[in-house]
């Protein structure tokens, strides 16, 4: 057996992996439809969002939740956490124009509990309602009618909604690639809700039910990770009966995505040291993602200098070819068909986007929210 032929099967099964979760976990994103039913829900929902000196997208977005055109109870809570910019002073303005908007104000920092959990365990004690739908004070929906495509998806059963939290579209690399890392992590947390793993949510657009909260300790668990209350929690709670997910369009949330190559590195890297804490098949799965898509570009290199280069491309282009078909479409799905072009260069950055952010699993978080 010689060593191009070992290298081959190497690279072969590397893009074997890849195209199995492409063509049976991602590809679900793209092929997914919302179960039909005579009669539609309309379930109260509080609406929370947590905010620390948030004042400008306070005033900024918070009319558009307010008048949602949902016609059964609902209220929007903002909890403003320790806030010391204008953030009382526009919520009060804000309190004299819609009835439906209750505050709670927070003075003093929770001990020993870090992040935003403490605010949004507050936030989620006082909701009225047993359906919470959390979003951030930088969102704003897509339309009038996501609070009922979101509650609308608690069918019997159901506990857990899993919606899109997208970044609006700006001029600029950076923003190419904030949208496509959005895009990307919607597409395994998506896929995997959709083939039964549900393992991880996000805050910018996400909801569930109060009595699992409670039932579950809320983020008792968690208490001392700084991240962790959307995808902490959804992965200990989630399971393959009782999670659903939304992807209409006129469901997503839209967030003003960051300015600086720095503020988005400092994100990223945030969000990563949580993953440390899913549990063990989520890490193995991810894990084995995240490890065949580094290896592709080199195993693909090495088989091009030392086996039949002709084999090596033959097999990356079969790969290439149904990433891109997967892509295509989900893309389309969750609205970001603008990135599609540029398809091939968006894998080899992954490549990269591995490297630069896998130290971040080993780094211990830090304690602020913001």
């Amino acid at each position: 057996m010689t060593t191009g032929f070992v290298l081959l099967g190497v690279f072969g099964a590397v893009c074997a992996i890849q195209m199995c979760y492409y063509l049976f976990v991602f590809n679900r994103v793209a092929t997914h439809q919302a179960s039909s039913r005579q009669q539609r829900q309309h379930h109260p929902v509080s609406v929370i969002i947590c905010a620390r000196d948030e004042a400008h997208n306070l005033e900024r977005n918070l009319p558009a939740i307010l008048e949602q055109a949902y016609r059964s109870s609902f209220e929007v809570m903002v909890v403003n956490d320790n806030s010391i910019d204008d953030s009382k002073f526009i919520l009060e303005q804000t309190q004299k124009r819609y009835r439906g908007l209750k505050v709670v104000t927070l003075n003093q920092e929770a001990k020993g509990i870090s992040g935003k959990k403490f605010p949004l365990s507050i936030g989620i004690k006082e909701a009225q309602h047993e359906i919470v739908l959390l979003t951030d004070a930088d969102c704003t929906p897509a339309s009038q009618n996501w609070v009922y495509h979101m509650q609308d998806a608690f069918a019997p059963g159901k506990e857990v909604v899993l919606g899109y939290g997208a970044y609006q579209k700006a001029p600029g690399l950076l923003n190419k690639i904030i949208r496509f890392e959005t895009f990307h992590t919607a597409l395994q947390y998506f896929g995997y809700a959709l083939a039964g793993m549900p393992y991880m949510g996000v805050g910018r657009n996400l909801a569930y039910k109060k009595d699992l909260f409670f039932r579950n300790k809320g983020f008792a668990p968690i208490s001392g990770v700084a991240s962790g209350d959307d995808d902490l929690f959804v992965n200990r709670v989630a399971t393959k009966t009782n999670t659903a997910v939304v992807l209409e369009r006129e469901a997503f949330t839209f967030s003003e995505p960051k300015k600086t190559w720095r503020d988005w590195r400092r994100q990223k890297q945030r969000h990563y040291t949580t993953g440390k804490y899913y549990k063990a098949t989520h890490k193995f799965l991810l894990g084995l993602y995240s490890l065949t898509q580094a290896l592709l570009y080199p195993l693909l290199a090495v088989c091009i200098l030392f086996a039949d280069w002709r084999w090596a491309l033959l097999l990356f282009g079969i790969r290439l070819a149904v990433q891109g078909w997967v892509w295509q479409r989900t893309m389309k799905r969750l609205g970001e068909e603008d990135l599609f072009p540029l398809f091939p260069l968006w894998d080899l950055w992954m490549f990269f986007y591995y490297i630069i952010f896998a130290p971040a699993l080993w780094t211990r978080p830090r304690k602020e929210w913001r």
